[in-house]
């Protein structure tokens, strides 16, 4: 039976434990510069309706360092974009590839995807979620503070798709999660009342305290950019700066999805500062990526 990743639904801890063990592997033997193809000969086709910088590098670069290939698969130069069904080219797709990833607006098109294909599918982005993402960052907590398990993490901003996976992956990991977004911008109410115990607020010094991590993502995300300027006016006091950091632990690390936008949700002094590990948690989304696809294919 195929197993697909379109959210953390029905996975289990020690799922996410084989990613990362995998992960943590994949990583080592990379550094070392020794052979890990297990991979060879198979396909990743990639379809993609939003823009992506880490992604495509972190899924084709991955494939690549595996021994397989990845196809990149726009909408508007497949025939998809002509208005071919999703099940007609899950079903054709099936026929070429060993699995696909779709980086797409709606979580319905990827679940419609997955539910034709006789391949595995991958979510890469949807409105609703960012599976991927959320697995490259808490590999990213391990690696910084031994363990996810109690640590506390509070994200800043936009109920968003990231806001999302991060309230999915709580309800199935023992760590604490705290979120504070203005009211009107909250995260998914399905899936927020299905976890349980994450605490929403409206006060980012609430949330932020004694805090971890801090996290946070982009105050006007793809597809929403005629509201940026109302965003925002009411954005503006959900930005991770020094006096937010000063209430968290002092030793509490910095992470962001990026791209960033400095000035905004984040100051250019803690993003670029000690504190900060962005740039080792978007590398964590090659190595964990890779782990996903070792799994799948």
């Amino acid at each position: 039976m195929k197993k697909d990743l379109l959210g953390f639904a029905g996975m289990t801890p020690a799922d996410f434990q084989d990613i990362w063990r995998r992960a943590a592997r994949l990583k080592q033997l990379l550094k070392e510069g020794r052979d890990h193809a297990s991979l060879k000969g198979k396909t990743l086709g990639m379809i993609f309706d939003k823009s992506s910088t880490r992604t495509r590098i972190s899924f084709e670069v991955g494939m690549y360092q595996m021994g397989g290939i990845a196809l990149f698969l726009n909408s508007r130069d497949t025939q998809i974009g002509r208005g071919e069904t999703l099940a007609d080219s899950a079903r054709m797709m099936s026929c070429y590839l060993n699995g696909i990833m779709i980086r797409t607006f709606s979580q319905e098109s990827v679940e419609e995807l997955a539910r034709y294909a006789a391949i595995p599918v991958i979510n890469g982005l949807t409105d609703l979620l960012h599976p991927c993402q959320i697995l490259a960052d808490l590999f990213t907590i391990q690696e910084k503070k031994g363990s996810y398990e109690g640590v506390r993490v509070a994200y800043i901003g936009d109920g968003n798709n990231v806001a999302n996976s991060w309230i999915e992956a709580a309800a199935h990991l023992p760590f604490e999660l705290a979120l504070a977004c203005p009211e009107g911008y909250d995260p998914d109410a399905r899936i927020l009342a299905a976890a349980g115990r994450v605490k929403l607020c409206r006060d980012p010094f609430e949330a932020a305290r004694n805090a971890d991590v801090l996290y946070t993502d982009v105050w006007t995300s793809m597809g929403q950019e005629a509201e940026s300027q109302e965003r925002m006016k009411i954005f503006r006091n959900y930005q991770i700066n020094q006096a937010l950091l000063g209430v968290a632990k002092k030793d509490a690390i910095v992470m962001h999805c990026l791209p960033a936008h400095r000035g905004e949700e984040i100051t250019a002094d803690v993003i670029d500062g000690p504190q900060s590990v962005v740039v080792e948690e978007a590398e964590n989304r090659l190595h964990v990526q890779k782990a996903v696809l070792e799994i799948l294919l």
